[in-house]
């Protein structure tokens, strides 16, 4: 008996069976169990997303003998003489090579006749948008008004070419891309099925690879299991042909640091290893995307498909990397992608990781970001000014405190004032609270709208008080100092940066001297008479 591919011979039998399409197949369910059938029906998604297949089941269930809750039984004369081609009465027909208007008036004369063994005569037209305007024009009258032993099921990926007056005349049922873990959890049914196995994160592979088909996820399996009866991640990643995590991340911090001779090696052992270079750009521009959502989202985990490990990962590269950075490489890979059909493939990624690595080549506007930005950042820090007697910055000692008031001698720690005078805008701070609210949401939202400062080993923070309460805990602090050592990979202590009043004695009220005292701190000259 001739092999027949995991994707044909696990094809869904019933809308029970249908994976990752809930709001279709109860809806369909549900009104077949009332009796309520539609004359025509459009079914639009992506591919592999099961158009067909629910087309198929619909075909089978308004004619099965006996239903179970809106699904076909599968075992009645009519379920089986559609399953193996012996009833006409359901026609399907792909409209990209039969999409004239003679196919339609075919079906148009054909309409006429009642159906022969069947209750419903059902026309299933895939790919519906490759037919001529004058075919489309001639299915329209059949369209709205067919005879009532009629079903027209329409599928398309491509929706948006319809005219207005066809969408008019159908029920729409929109087939959304399956998450990938219920592509994983449908892949290891299908080994166990088989006799195989599989890894959890090589099955999540396979289905972010398949983007949400499961047609592509079930062909990418079947050619994993003619190499090996247990599916790995390595033989996923050989098999598919697509970079390794390991790589992404290097490649990645290569784009950081600008070391465009690493990334160049690299790329050339991939390509020695017959690694797609479009699908390396792919997955690289998949990658940043990850980093993008780390950096802008409280909580990617609910939209990034990776394991625990993989997502803390990817969240340390992430911190220390600047959005711009991130956006200049997401458009300059699918830029790559979209020229490799007319262009050499290896040189079109190599020249992406150059324009990266060295963005005063690149003459695009995300390239000009990353030049402006890193100017900003190489520009010298500007002190904070000591001021005057009245608003004299005082440390307070509530966290580690800093050395008593004394001449720093080498080797010794610096005194609070000392601390004070040589603290520098911490530019970085509010990197910081943006990872602390993903850590801790009430202490990184209790530090919302501080300052910090950088002096020595220290980051003394200008906040409230009511955030240096949440401090008195040592597991807040040690949270804050995490977020800290991730992003700029240094140890700090942390102490209070808060300016104390100046305390009003009545003996010490003389006006004219302060005065006098503010004038000679200034800088001006004072005439005494």
């Amino acid at each position: 008996m001739a092999y027949k591919v995991l994707y044909r011979k696990y094809r869904p039998m019933t809308f029970s069976d249908v994976v990752g399409q809930p709001q279709v197949t109860v809806t369909l369910k549900n009104e077949l169990m009332a009796g309520r059938v539609s004359h025509a029906y459009l079914f639009t998604g992506s591919r592999g997303t099961g158009k067909t297949t629910c087309a198929k089941i619909l075909a089978k269930a308004v004619n099965c003998l006996h239903p179970v809750d809106g699904d076909p039984c599968g075992e009645c004369e009519v379920c089986q003489g559609i399953d193996n081609g012996s009833i006409l009465d359901i026609e399907e027909m792909d409209a990209a090579s039969n999409n004239k208007v003679d196919d339609i008036r075919n079906i148009i004369e054909e309409v006429a006749f009642t159906p022969s063994t069947s209750k419903y005569r059902v026309y299933i037209i895939d790919e519906v948008h490759m037919l001529t305007p004058s075919a489309f024009n001639a299915l329209l009258k059949t369209l709205e008004e067919p005879p009532p032993h009629v079903i027209f099921i329409l599928a398309t990926t491509e929706v948006h070419k319809l005219l207005p007056t066809i969408l008019s005349r159908c029920q729409r049922f929109d087939f959304r891309r399956i998450a990938p873990a219920d592509i994983a959890d449908r892949l290891d049914y299908v080994c166990r099925q088989e006799g195989v196995s599989i890894d959890r994160d090589a099955a999540l592979l396979i289905a972010r690879i398949a983007d949400g088909g499961m047609r592509d996820a079930l062909s990418i399996l079947d050619q994993c299991l003619g190499r090996s009866h247990h599916v790995t991640l390595q033989i996923v990643t050989e098999t598919a042909g697509v970079a390794g995590k390991e790589y992404l991340y290097t490649l990645a911090q290569d784009i950081k640091d600008r070391n465009s001779s690493e990334a160049l090696e690299i790329i050339n052992n991939l390509h020695n290893s017959s690694k797609d270079m479009s699908k390396l750009c792919e997955e690289m521009a998949s990658h940043f995307r990850n980093l993008m959502l780390i950096k802008t989202m409280r909580n990617p985990g609910s939209i990034i498909q990776a394991s625990e490990e993989e997502l803390e990962e990817m969240t340390k590269q992430a911190l220390p990397m600047s959005l711009p950075t991130i956006l200049h490489a997401i458009d300059t890979f699918q830029a790559a992608v979209d020229k490799m059909t007319f262009a050499n493939q290896r040189i079109e990624t190599e020249m992406a990781f150059i324009r990266l690595c060295s963005p005063e080549l690149d003459t695009t506007a995300e390239a000009l970001l990353r030049r402006i930005e890193a100017l900003e950042q190489g520009a010298p820090r500007i002190a904070a000014p000591v001021q005057e007697a009245k608003t004299a910055p005082k440390v307070e000692t509530r966290t580690e405190e800093p050395a008593a008031a004394a001449p720093a001698q080498p080797g010794q720690r610096k005194s609070a004032d000392e601390l004070v005078k040589d603290a520098v805008p911490f530019a970085e701070w509010p990197e910081v609270i943006q990872r602390m609210r993903q850590v801790s949401p009430s202490v990184g939202s209790a530090f919302a709208g501080s300052a910090a400062y950088t002096s020595s080993n220290y980051i003394l923070i200008d906040a409230s008080t009511f955030a240096f309460d949440l401090l008195k805990n040592s597991a807040n602090k040690d949270k804050i100092k995490e977020c800290i050592l991730a992003i700029t990979g240094r140890n700090y202590n942390l102490g209070p940066y808060k300016a104390a009043a100046k305390t009003q004695t009545t003996e010490q009220s003389d006006p004219l001297s302060a005065l006098e005292q503010r004038a000679r701190e200034a800088g001006i000259e004072v005439i005494e008479n």
